[in-house]
């Protein structure tokens, strides 16, 4: 008995394992030996190919091809028409699948729609990609990076109940109060 939804249209593949609550819509594609955790949800005309894992919470906007060696933790969310590649010098006239270079995308980490992330440049926990950004190295934890190439141009901070939040890069603290961010400064 399956615990997960799948559209009609959608084409699921023998030997995937699909988590409870998971939800597959119109005319996607889950291939074989794929994994999807619990809760995730795989917008339309979606393409997740052998091997690729998804981990729990993972949201998967439309139009989004996700290749082998591709690896998204817990609470990922990859936006409409983003791509991972998964070859980094594709040749039509050349067999390369023995050339897949494996992308990790970390626990809770944000792509925006048509972002493009080049294979073996892993993407830090937390970490903001902007709509459109070309990422071409490796993306730090906590970190915003946006443009083509992609540059950090911030980080993300958490704020606790008192409003206070630390960069985990530069260790400076921060507080949030009615909106707005303002630089604490602690005396030594």
């Amino acid at each position: 008995m399956k615990n997960y939804f799948a559209h009609e249209t959608a084409i699921i593949d023998s030997n995937c394992s699909i988590g409870e609550d998971t939800k597959i819509w119109h005319f996607s594609h889950i291939m074989k030996n794929a994994s999807l955790g619990k809760g995730c949800n795989v917008g339309q005309n979606v393409v997740v190919s052998p091997g690729v894992v998804l981990g729990n919470n993972v949201k998967v906007q439309n139009n989004v091809s996700i290749y082998t060696g591709v690896i998204c933790e817990d609470d990922v969310f990859l936006g409409p028409s983003m791509v991972f590649t998964n070859v980094i010098n594709p040749r039509s006239a050349i067999i390369r699948r023995d050339e897949f270079m494996q992308t990790n995308v970390g626990k809770g980490a944000s792509i925006g729609a048509n972002a493009t992330i080049v294979c073996g440049n892993d993407i830090g926990a937390y970490a903001l990609i902007g709509a459109g950004a070309v990422i071409t190295k490796e993306v730090l934890p906590f970190a915003l990076v946006v443009g083509n190439p992609a540059k950090q141009i911030g980080h993300r901070l958490d704020f606790d109940a008192d409003g206070k939040g630390r960069c985990p890069e530069s260790k400076d603290t921060y507080r949030l109060q009615e909106n707005k961010v303002s630089k604490l400064i602690i005396s030594s």
